[in-house]
């Protein structure tokens, strides 16, 4: 699930159940208009009013923790709606002009505890699945990805939304960013990467680059490039950028990447630097389908200088291809 997804609301909402903190999951489950967030996101609540994600930025979370101490009370859900038609909507600040509806659900009660742990573990494996709440019986569902028909669309959309009387709810594999070469730039893309919601692994061969000094609590392979990409594994939600300028690094690593799924490969380099590069990726037989998924010189052309102004172009053309396709 795209918001929600990377703040392990359903691994914190089972855990606090589990310690008897109990646990109330909210979700928004449509929007209209200016509405804050989108649908899928997802705030936890504890029975001691502490919490973690969000479903307005803010705006209803107040009047939301209310109703999941009732629902935690009486075991039951409730549908929630907030507009700038409603005079509530506009006591807990809902002002924007949108309008949202909100799913509160207590785990134990309405959410099974067995359902939720499998949800978790499908999550920590990797494996695409989607909860499907029936909003007119309660009733749930966990359908494992690739699904059928609409929820198939969503799946490949990563979009939650309601279908007919059921809310899906899409948990997708989080999204990975693979770095090859632990330069300067690496640095601020990692921390912008991270506050995107991607998982990220540094790829370094070179020690006095990709130390723990230098990159301290990130996850560093010191293999080859190619071993490690082949380590990491890139699937359809994965991107990788190269960024050593170094051929013998970056190629191995691109031949690797070229051969994956990954939604993006990016290449630091000037026009000139990439014209070789694809010189030498074409010798080495790959055609022009596979060569047009390089994104190079890497990020969108906003002028940026700095490493961190690079690190911010980059990731917004990650973000481009990812919500917008290449």
């Amino acid at each position: 699930m795209d918001a929600g997804a990377h703040d392990r609301i359903p691994e914190t909402a089972l855990a606090w159940h589990r310690a008897g903190r109990g646990a109330v999951i909210a979700t928004v489950v449509e929007t209209w208009g200016s509405a804050p967030r989108q649908a899928g996101s997802q705030l936890a609540i504890a029975g001691d009013g502490t919490m973690t994600g969000s479903v307005s930025g803010g705006c209803v979370e107040g009047a939301v923790v209310t109703e999941a101490g009732e629902a935690l009370k009486d075991g039951r859900p409730r549908l929630l709606d907030f507009g700038v038609s409603d005079e509530n909507a506009f006591a807990v600040g809902l002002a924007c002009g949108g309008r949202i509806r909100v799913l509160v659900e207590p785990v134990g009660s309405q959410i099974p505890e067995a359902m939720l742990a499998d949800l978790v573990a499908a999550r920590a494996a990797r494996r695409a699945v989607a909860e499907v709440v029936n909003l007119a019986d309660w009733s749930r569902r966990l359908v494992p990805g690739p699904a059928e028909g609409e929820i198939a669309a969503r799946f490949r959309a990563d979009r939650s939304g309601v279908e007919g009387d059921a809310f899906v709810a899409i948990h997708n594999p989080p999204l990975r960013l693979v770095i090859v070469g632990a330069v300067h730039i690496a640095q601020p893309l990692l921390t912008i990467a991270r506050a995107a919601g991607y998982d990220c692994t540094l790829i370094d061969p070179r020690g006095a680059f990709g130390s723990a000094a230098r990159f301290p609590d990130e996850t560093i392979l010191d293999d080859w490039p190619d071993e490690g990409v082949m380590k990491a594994g890139l699937d359809p939600r994965a991107a990788l950028v190269t960024l050593t300028h170094d051929p013998k690094l970056d190629d191995p690593a691109l031949r690797a990447a070229l051969g994956s799924q990954a939604f993006y490969i990016g290449c630091l380099g000037s026009t000139r630097t990439h014209a070789r590069r694809v010189e030498r990726l074409t010798a080495a037989g790959f055609g022009p389908e596979a060569l047009a998924r390089l994104h190079a010189p890497v990020g969108l052309d906003i002028g940026a200088r700095t490493p961190a102004e690079i690190a911010v172009s980059i990731m917004a053309e990650i973000t481009r291809v990812l919500r917008r396709g290449a």
